[in-house]
């Protein structure tokens, strides 16, 4: 394999914060920062890819017999030839990510070649539990790159505004780990508790942390209340997600009236935290359905440059005993994108004047 540098590589995704649970928070910020590098490729890599691919699959996604598909196609593909024409490092991830999901249809399941050398599952740590573990651990050209994307509103940007009739208005476009929320969740609920009514807006929302969606909702219940549970295929365990009773911040409560707005955009964590507070019927949703991945993914090596994001775990609500794989959360009120805000704001009023 040879690799051609244009210009220095910035960093792996995974190793960003660790092994985050989702990759769509990270890709589009790091897109945006992506150095030019060309990664060429041989018949060798190709198979290797392909090979530990087959492995890591066949250990770890979250349905062993949607795993065993898989492989059955990855590897007619190998033997037809249909990868033999790539050279190109960035295509081939593409192409596998496109075979993988045609069979799985989850969209949590990716490849991606890397500008650096990938560590070993092994040298890939759990996310932090604080900012002050995060640094401890992290090279300092790591750091300036959060940092970066902090000071450009890449990363961890909160939106919040007062709207007409004391209707509060809160914008998220992804759930960064709790360590980067820890103040300004905080920031934001100080300004939007006594307002009457709020809106959040998941329109845009990329996905993140399961434990940060359950931070947020901690805001918006009166008890500790359990969120969500998360069972890992590859450890066997099953985690429960809970509310936070010692919250930075003024609380919103559980009684005012929230609406969430959601689309074919609201991914992943953002579909969490709509789902969760839908199910708890702490919220109604307006808008469309969103993108339907429920099954958080973790980085596993393929080789030196190539790593696969596998969905291992499985979103389950102690409420509905189910998730929104594959079909999306669906609106409680069905809007077109462009309309969903000024519905929200009617539903709101309406609500309000009845009281």
């Amino acid at each position: 394999m040879i690799r051609k540098w244009i210009v220095i590589p910035l960093l792996l995704v995974s190793t960003l914060f660790g092994a985050v649970y989702t990759m769509d928070t990270w890709i589009p910020f790091l897109q945006d920062l992506k150095p030019e590098v060309e990664l060429v490729i041989d018949k060798g890599t190709r198979k290797e890819v392909i090979t530990t691919l087959v492995a890591q699959l066949n250990a770890n996604y979250v349905f062993p017999e949607k795993a065993k598909q898989m492989e059955t196609a990855l590897l007619q593909h190998l033997r037809d030839g249909k990868y033999d024409g790539i050279t190109d490092g960035e295509t081939f991830a593409k192409q596998l990510t496109e075979d993988l999901r045609q069979v799985s249809r989850d969209l949590h399941m990716a490849v991606r070649s890397s500008p650096e050398p990938v560590p070993y599952d092994r040298a890939m740590p759990p996310p932090p539990a604080s900012k002050v573990e995060w640094e401890q651990r992290t090279p300092f050209a790591r750091r300036m790159l959060l940092n970066l994307g902090l000071a450009m509103g890449k990363i961890g940007a909160v939106k919040v505004d007062h709207l007409e009739a004391n209707i509060g208005y809160l914008q998220l476009r992804e759930f960064p780990p709790p360590f980067i929320m820890a103040d300004r969740y905080p920031a934001a609920m100080d300004k939007l508790a006594d307002t009457d009514g709020l809106i959040v807006d998941l329109r845009d929302n990329r996905g993140g942390s399961p434990a940060t969606v359950a931070l947020l909702v901690s805001y918006f219940v009166d008890q500790r209340t359990r969120v969500n549970d998360l069972w890992d295929r590859t450890s066997g365990v099953t985690t429960q997600q809970w509310t936070s009773e010692k919250l930075e911040g003024k609380l919103y409560g559980g009684k005012k009236p929230v609406v969430i707005l959601v689309g074919p955009d609201t991914k992943s964590a953002g579909e969490d935290f709509a789902y969760t507070m839908q199910a708890m019927k702490r919220a109604t949703l307006i808008g469309a359905p969103t993108w339907g991945g429920a099954h958080p993914s973790r980085p596993f090596r393929l080789s030196e440059y190539f790593m696969a994001w596998i969905p291992s775990a499985r979103s389950i609500s102690p409420i509905t005993h189910t998730n929104w794989e594959g079909v999306g959360v669906q609106p409680d009120i069905p809007a077109t994108q462009d309309k969903a805000l000024a519905m929200a704001q009617e539903l709101l009023q309406r609500r309000l004047a009845a009281r």
